[in-house]
Parts: C-alpha cells; structure tokens; sequence
C-alpha cells in the first residue's frame, strides 16, 4: 500500500475505528489507541510515521502528551485532530511540537490534504481554524480568574505549557500531590469538571493571565512606591 504508516489516538473507539476505515485506502493505519499512555507504549513496540492525535483523552491530554512525542521520537509527524475550532488551541499545539491541526467535523479531504503536508514538511492548519484568536479580556471570558492566588495563577500558566504535575511539581520544589491538589482547587474554584478542561482554558487564557502577573506589582516595586512617599 502506498501512503504513510499512521496511529490513531482517540479515546472513542468508534470513532477511531471509522477513522481507521475511511484512511484505509490512502495511508496505512498500524494501530488504534485510546489514551496517552497507551500510545507511548505502541510507539515503543512498533514504529509509525504519523500520529493521528485526539486532545480529548482520559490521563495525559494530547496537549500534555506532545512534548513527549517530540522528545523521544523527533522525526514522528503529529497531526491534531480535535472538535475544538480555536486558532489559541491550534497555536498552542503547534508550538508543542504538533504538524498539523484539523478539526472533526472537518472533510477527508482536508484531513488527507493535512497528511500530505506535513509529511512534506509543512505545518498545516486546517481552513476552518479562525486566522486570527477571539481571545477576550480577562474579566470578560472568565471573572473567576480575580479569585486565584498567584501560586494557582503560576500553575495554570504551566498548564498551558503542556507541563505535567510531575514537570510542574519539580520547578516548584514541591510534591506532585500538592500540584494535584491545586489543581482540584482550581477546577472548583473556575466551575470545570475535567482535567482536560482545565488543560483547554488554561491555554485560552494564557494571555489574560501572563499581563495579571505581569501588571502586579513585585515586592521590591512596592517597597520602593512605599520610600518614595515617604
């Protein structure tokens, strides 16, 4: 068969499945798999080309999973295939290491055209994800944002990096239970259900919460506010 070898990474079997069916005459799918880990443990076993990579899935998101995946196997194309329509998602997953982002509603042609691209050495972008962010102002998109402590502020922001508690854990010298913890607080604290939830809109608000921290004033510009007054 001519085309690529590919996995398909989604946590819903059916529609891994169809995926699989609707590839099968242009590219070579050698496995199925539904979660992070699982696709680690494929990819150790048995070598592929490409990635089909779902971001909605149960463990490590896809978003988490991708600096992995450009660590440990360089030369893996990753393409992005996710319900979510958001030019701040697609931007995000490519700076994590990510070729191509499409979404599921997409046409196999737009899919098999994403395929061809970055397996020519493109990064491609499907024609349905915006040109452009639509991301709001902080107070606007979420006001329980004013709510957080800097520490949950700083742990969301590695979040949106695709850092794991473990990562996260390690730079700030803490236990991974403790960051488990924050991240439960944060998850009440912003009404979100889900990990990948928090993972999404920590991405989306990256922005908002980089120019909080940013216009907050530090230590040293307070102490110095205070002795000029006086």
């Amino acid at each position: 068969m001519s085309g690529h070898s590919v996995v398909v990474a989604d946590d819903h079997d059916l529609v891994a499945k169809g995926l699989a069916a609707v590839l099968a005459g242009h590219h070579e799918v050698v496995g199925i798999v539904h979660s992070g880990k699982e696709l680690v443990e494929f990819l150790q076993r048995s070598p592929a080309q490409g990635v089909l990579l779902d971001l909605s899935m149960p463990g490590q998101s896809g978003l988490e999973i991708l600096p992995k995946l450009r660590d440990r196997w360089p030369h893996l194309k990753v393409i992005i295939l996710t319900m979510h329509v958001d030019r701040t998602l697609a931007d995000t997953a490519l700076g994590l290491g990510a070729h191509g982002y499409v979404p599921k509603d997409a046409c196999l042609e737009d899919l098999l055209t994403a395929i061809d691209a970055v397996f020519a050495g493109e990064t491609y972008v499907s024609p349905l994800i915006p040109r452009h962010s639509s991301q709001r102002s902080m107070k606007a998109a979420h006001p329980s944002l004013a709510t957080l402590t800097p520490r949950q502020e700083e742990i969301l922001l590695m979040l949106a990096d695709g850092q794991s508690s473990a990562a996260i854990a390690d730079r700030l010298g803490v236990c991974e239970s403790t960051v488990t913890f924050h991240r439960a607080n944060l998850r009440r604290k912003l009404g979100i259900s889900t990990e990948l939830g928090l993972h999404e809109f920590a991405v989306l608000m990256r922005v908002s919460l980089s120019q909080r921290r940013s216009s907050r004033p530090t230590r040293n510009s307070r102490a110095s506010a205070r002795r000029s007054r006086t």
